[in-house]
């Protein structure tokens, strides 16, 4: 079953979760990213698909980077699936949901090109920079770090993010940080989960607490605008993820 914008009404839980194609852009070494995202149908049910066959990227790994947490309501630019300069075919993503099934394809189509990160049209507002211990980037694929934890011992963990300070409403936005569990084998109590900084940004810190040993992908989105008003256009956040190998 192929979904793209689903337009059934949310219900507080118990419904499902579709994936979604959001776009392409090219990488500096030549390379294409296919940026997804999803939506999940629930207003306040958290849904936990782990990778596998219920979750799964292809061709290739069946874990690409995607969630396997599905936080509600829409959520545009999440992760993005890199590709090589010569890439032809398609990327699918398969999402099964309360033995519902919905696939995704995502490919290099001109109509799908996303040219925002260079400057939306009328504002030039471009995404977030976001660095973590030296290491920076932007856009859905943004830059990913490593860390260790201990379970029950809080991980501190400094984000900067620059901003241009342009919006599309042509008033200053200031910068907004959210945490979200991405993957891992439960969810993760962050403290703050969400900071504002100035329009052109600057520094937070959070902490990160985990409940069970394994591996897990944090990831942290900045935004200077709505993203729900934003849509896939991508002109106005940057994701960062946190690699993090817990303990006992």
């Amino acid at each position: 079953m192929a979904a793209q914008l689903p337009l059934t009404p949310t219900t507080p839980s118990g419904s499902t979760a579709t994936p979604a194609f959001e776009g392409w852009y090219k990488n500096a070494d030549g390379t294409y990213s296919l940026s997804f995202g999803y939506f999940n149908r629930n207003a306040t049910e958290v849904l936990s698909v782990p990778i596998g066959p219920d979750n799964s990227i292809s061709p290739g790994n069946p874990d690409q980077g995607q969630p396997t947490y599905f936080y509600p309501r829409r959520h545009w630019g999440v992760f993005a699936v890199k590709v090589p300069a010569d890439f032809k075919g398609k990327v699918i993503w398969t999402l099964r949901v309360r033995g519902q099934t919905f696939t995704i394809p995502g490919s290099l189509r001109d109509e799908w090109q996303i040219d925002a990160l260079e400057g939306e049209a009328g504002s030039n507002n471009t995404p977030p920079v976001l660095s973590l211990g030296g290491a920076e980037g932007r856009g859905p694929a943004g830059v990913t770090v490593e860390r260790t934890a201990t379970v029950g011992k809080p991980l501190s963990i400094e984000v900067a993010a620059k901003d241009d300070g342009a919006n599309p409403t042509g008033r200053p936005t200031p910068v907004t940080l959210t945490w979200f569990t991405h993957q891992g084998p439960a969810e993760v109590k962050f403290a703050p989960a969400s900071a504002r900084l100035t329009p052109t940004g600057g520094t937070s810190t959070t902490t990160a607490t985990f409940s069970k040993p394994g591996d897990y992908i944090l990831r942290v989105r900045a935004n200077d605008s709505d993203v729900t008003a934003a849509g896939h256009s991508q002109c106005c956040w940057s994701n960062a993820f946190v690699r993090v190998r817990v303990s006992p």
